[in-house]
């Protein structure tokens, strides 16, 4: 996901998003513990997702509180 697409949501939708990604992590852990994981590049790619949401989920409360 870019981060442009990211930046369109609302901060409910980003939270949403969030619990989204990090349910998709865990099943990728899970996948990848019992060796079932078909593509390993992907847990990479929900990781660095991940990090996006939050970023900016912070920017945008900084920039509410200003």
């Amino acid at each position: 996901m870019k981060a442009a697409e990211i930046r369109d949501l609302s901060v409910p939708e980003l939270n949403d998003k969030l619990d989204e990604l990090n349910k998709e992590l865990f099943n990728l852990r899970f996948q990848h513990a019992v060796n079932q994981l078909d593509n390993p590049l992907r847990m990479k790619a929900v990781k660095r997702d991940i990090a996006r949401v939050k970023t900016i989920i912070t920017e945008k409360e900084s920039a509410d509180r200003n």
